[in-house]
């Protein structure tokens, strides 16, 4: 039979839409009192079945990859959380590959869901000669309740491991066996949650951001000069240590200024992503790390920006040798 090329683009393109869809719905029609508004969830794989089977994890743009740890990161990109009861459900950008033996397995259109005390990772993925989306991971809560604060939300330490389905598509696609419960490594997650309309308990949801200029309303809509002159004179994001040099093995802290209130900012240490941390009422963030016992003499470098790299800041703090 001669092969249409017309009609093999569009299915290419219905595969690829499937996999990587723009945008997706409201997933069982459940509202959440709170929208994400940004955000990220890293993925970190060291030690888990992945890596006794031989596969690697890279990742599609937008997300990123740490260079010096099997850890991704990928961006939120929608959906929505509820603060006081911990549900959520996050729409993630990007996509993850895995790469072994066999030919890469894109895992893409992830989705994050949490409910009642049990969570879900969803991913689409393109099997044979079509896609499918499936549930490969379960991610218990456990009694680790999420971390609040003025407009964003964080789940800690997530345990992921292998559905039974989750399972199977592994195997088939390795050759190798994988079984359900396999441990699949630890998920991070930190939303913005400043757009909502909820209200919560008090002292404990966050507060919505101030309300931003509509960048695309016409004249009639601007405010007034005077209205803008506080925008105008918000300082630019500013980063400071709390020792400008330490000794190696020690323990220091970062400070940023300059954000929006519910901004997700990650912290970098030498290029490496290491935390991510949410802007308070002020604007401000504060990150204590650790200075290992192996870093090199010398300078180093704190960089924090927000997820969307719109506003960043950088700052320096010395090392020197550990005491003998």
């Amino acid at each position: 039979m001669t092969k249409r090329p017309g009609a093999v683009a569009l299915a290419g393109g219905a595969l690829l839409a499937l996999l990587y869809p723009g945008a997706a719905a409201a997933q069982g029609g459940e509202t959440f009192p709170r929208e994400v508004s940004g955000g990220f969830a890293s993925w970190t794989t060291t030690g888990t079945r992945l890596a006794d089977r031989g596969v690697s994890v890279d990742v599609t743009a937008p997300a990123t990859r740490s260079t010096a740890a099997d850890r991704a990161w990928f961006p939120a990109t929608g959906g929505g959380a509820n603060p006081e009861t911990g549900d959520a459900d996050v729409e993630l950008a990007g996509a993850a590959q895995l790469s072994g033996t066999a030919r890469p397995l894109a895992l893409g259109g992830l989705r994050l869901e949490l409910r009642d005390g049990t969570g879900t990772l969803h991913t689409r993925t393109v099997v044979g000669t079509g896609a499918r989306e499936l549930a490969l991971a379960d991610v218990p809560l456990g009694d680790t309740a999420p971390a609040v604060r003025t407009g964003g939300v964080t789940w800690s330490g997530l345990k992921a491991s292998l559905t039974e389905e989750g399972a199977q598509l592994l195997s088939a696609w390795s050759g190798n066996p994988f079984s359900e419960g396999d441990d699949l490594g630890l998920l991070d997650v930190t939303v913005g949650t400043g757009t909502g309309t909820g209200t919560g308990s008090a002292g404990t949801a966050p507060t919505p951001p101030p309300s931003r200029p509509d960048a695309t309303s016409g004249p009639s809509a601007t405010p007034p000069a005077q209205a803008q002159n506080p925008e105008k004179q918000r300082a630019e994001p500013a980063a400071s240590v709390a020792r400008t040099d330490l000794a190696a093995g020690g323990e220091q802290t970062v400070t940023g200024t300059g954000f929006e209130p519910g901004d997700i900012v990650l912290v970098a240490i030498d290029d490496d992503t290491r935390h991510q941390a949410v802007a308070d009422a002020e604007g401000r963030i504060s990150q204590t790390f650790p200075v290992y016992a192996t870093a090199d003499e010398g300078a180093h470098t704190v960089a924090l920006s927000t997820v969307t790299g719109e506003r960043a800041a950088a700052t320096r703090f010395e090392v020197r040798p550990a005491a003998e």
